[in-house]
């Protein structure tokens, strides 16, 4: 297989977004920034939120909606850059909508039932035009926090806590159907999954996983979990970071495991476009580069997009 670079230089990408014309609109965790990649390989600022912009993903009025972290502390490592801790100019989580064309950028939600949105990370809309997102939670020199998946309205008129605690959410994707929410846990190596009920709601249920998931998948070894994307197949294709970097996809079954090694320990999220949706697009964070790859199965269409 082979791999093309289309970007380098980038502070810590993450978010990819695949445009009509395309582009990959992505975010600068380090940067504090929202750029636009053109084909060429040119970039552009479009906006510059601050804090720490991590996913991303379009709304169905067409702006950008970004799940904001806050910062973190960051470190050279070999010539990696790492994120490390909360630091000390933490900006709070939040939720931000952002217009394409200006740069505006708005806050949506910072709180839930009076908690703190401490460190959201991930998002995808549905067909309700609601969108699931992830809050991974931000880690001190003691302590961390303890985080969830939610559901929100892209208007900031209803923000929803739909499964609380779990172990440090990160990436989060429907099913083809929209039946199912998939949630990729980054230390326990470990996606999990909810049967949707309705707009910000998950079918009850009682058993030893993660506040009531099923577990689809657990990785062996030291496969640690960042964001994800759904293919066509239903196949739930997450980053994975750590020793055996790459991104994994999993048959809707979890009977079936596959990984596309990519060459930097922090391989953070992809997403699928092109004319058919067979090129995937994949942030390398460590080195700072966007990257592209023929991908077996078509990427899903993501609800929102027309």
């Amino acid at each position: 297989m082979q791999i093309h670079e289309l970007a380098s230089g980038l502070e810590f990408p993450e978010g990819p977004v695949w445009m009509p014309d395309g582009s990959i609109v992505l975010v600068e965790i380090k940067g504090g920034r929202v750029t636009r990649v053109a084909p060429d390989g040119s970039k552009r600022t479009i906006a510059t939120p601050g804090g720490g912009p991590n996913g991303a993903a379009i709304g169905p009025d067409g702006a950008l909606y970004v799940c904001n972290n806050g910062g973190f502390e960051w470190h050279d490592v070999g010539g990696l850059t790492l994120p490390g801790e909360q630091p000390a100019d933490y900006s709070g989580g939040r939720i931000e909508r952002i217009d394409l064309a200006t740069g505006a950028v708005e806050v949506i939600y910072t709180s839930c039932n009076g908690n703190a949105l401490r460190g959201p990370n991930d998002l995808v809309f549905d067909t309700h035009g609601g969108f699931w997102f992830t809050d991974h939670g931000k880690t001190r020199k003691r302590d961390r926090d303890r985080g969830g998946l939610y559901w929100a309205k892209p208007d900031g008129s209803e923000i929803r806590e739909v499964v609380y605690p779990l172990d440090s959410p990160n990436g989060v994707g429907l099913s083809p159907d929209g039946r199912r929410v998939y949630v990729a846990e980054t230390w326990t190596g470990r996606v999990w999954w909810w049967e949707v009920a309705g707009p910000g709601e998950v079918k009850p249920t009682f058993g030893l996983g993660t506040s009531g998931g099923t577990l689809l998948v657990g990785l062996p070894r030291l496969q640690l979990l960042d964001s994800l994307a759904v293919d066509a197949g239903g196949y739930v294709c997450v980053a994975t970071i750590g020793n055996e970097p790459g991104i994994t996809s999993i048959s809707p079954d979890g009977a079936q495991v596959e990984k596309v090694a990519l060459p930097d320990p922090l391989t953070t999220n992809l997403c699928f476009g092109g004319p058919d949706l067979r090129t995937a697009y994949a942030t390398l964070s460590g080195t700072g580069k966007l990257v592209s790859f023929p991908w077996p199965r078509p990427g899903l269409q993501l609800w929102g997009r027309s």
